[in-house]
C-alpha cells in the first residue's frame, strides 16, 4: 500500500499534487493471492481490523441484496461509513429499506446527494434519463461519489458474479482505474451465488426489500428499473431498452486482476 500523503488543508486533488497512487495493479494481485482460500469473514476481519486497505467506507444501494454485505461489514466494525447515493429518483421503497436497515444494523450512514448547481444547468426537468441516461447517472451517482471516494483509500462493493456477465469475472480485489488516485475496489461477495446470499438473509432474520416479492431482483432508480421475468438475468430489469448495464461507477469494461 502507498502511504497516503495528502496535504491537509487543500483540495487539490493526488494527481494536481503529483503523488504516487495509494495502490497499484500489484498491490492487488498480492492481497488477491493473501486471501486465496479464506472466507468472506476472514477476509473483512482483516482487511477491517488490521488496515489492510487504509480507511474504508462500503458503497451501497440498499438494494435488494444490500443487506448482507452491510451486516457482515457491521458485524466487524459498524463505524465503517456507508455511503449512500440519494440520487432523487429512488422509489419510497428503498429510502424505508434504508432507514430500517440503519436502524437495524447501528449503521454510519452518509448520504451524498448531486450538486444542486449542476443538476440546474444540466437536468432540469428532472427527465434526463428518459433522453441521455449516462448522463443522468453521470450527474447523479458517478461525480458525487468520485467527490466523496477522494477521503478513502479503498470501498466495498456489493458486485457478485453470478448478477450479470460484465460481472462473472471479477476478483475480490481490484485497483479503481478511472482516476490516478489508486483506490481498491473490494467485492467481498463476489464468488457468493443466489443459495449462499439467501441462507445469510435466513440464518441472521434479515429484512427483505419490499420491491423483491414484485419482481424487482435488482433495484436502482425508479425510472430505470423495471420488472423481471422468471429466468431472466437479474439485472436485465435495469435500463431496460438501452445498451447501458452499469451506472458508471463501475466500468464493465475494466479487465480484472487476478
Amino acid at each position: 500500500m502507498k502511504p497516503d500523503a495528502a496535504t491537509p488543508g487543500t483540495d487539490r486533488t493526488r494527481d494536481e499534487l503529483n503523488l504516487a497512487p495509494r495502490f497499484t495493479e500489484h498491490d492487488a494481485v498480492r492481497l488477491n493471492r493473501m486471501f486465496r482460500g479464506s472466507s468472506t469473514q476472514e477476509m473483512l476481519e482483516a482487511v477491517i481490523g488490521d488496515r489492510l486497505a487504509g480507511d474504508l467506507a462500503v458503497v451501497s444501494s440498499f438494494g435488494a441484496e444490500s443487506a448482507v454485505l452491510l451486516h457482515l461489514v457491521a458485524s466487524v466494525d459498524p463505524k465503517v461509513p456507508v455511503l449512500f447515493l440519494d440520487t432523487g429518483k429512488h422509489f419510497a421503497e428503498t429510502l424505508a429499506y434504508r432507514d430500517s436497515l440503519v436502524e437495524r444494523l447501528g449503521l454510519n450512514l452518509v448520504v451524498l446527494t448531486p450538486d444542486p448547481a449542476e443538476l440546474a444547468k444540466k437536468d432540469e426537468t428532472g427527465l434526463r434519463w428518459s433522453y441521455d441516461p449516462d448522463g443522468c447517472c453521470e450527474i447523479r451517482k458517478v461525480r458525487p461519489l468520485e467527490k466523496a471516494l477522494t477521503e478513502y483509500d479503498a470501498s466495498f462493493t456489493g458486485r457478485k458474479a453470478f448478477q450479470s456477465s460484465t460481472r462473472a469475472n471479477l476478483p475480490r480485489f481490484e485497483v479503481d482505474n478511472s482516476d490516478a488516485q489508486g483506490r481498491l475496489k473490494i467485492n467481498p461477495l463476489i464468488d457468493w451465488d443466489a443459495s449462499q446470499i439467501e441462507a445469510h438473509f435466513i440464518a441472521h432474520d434479515l429484512p427483505r426489500h419490499p420491491l423483491i416479492a414484485q419482481g424487482y431482483p435488482s433495484i436502482g432508480c425508479s425510472p430505470c428499473t423495471s420488472q423481471v421475468l422468471p429466468g431472466e438475468d437479474p439485472r436485465s430489469g435495469r435500463w431496460k431498452g438501452w445498451d447501458k448495464t452499469e451506472c458508471g461507477i463501475h466500468k464493465p469494461g475494466e479487465e480484472p486482476f487476478l
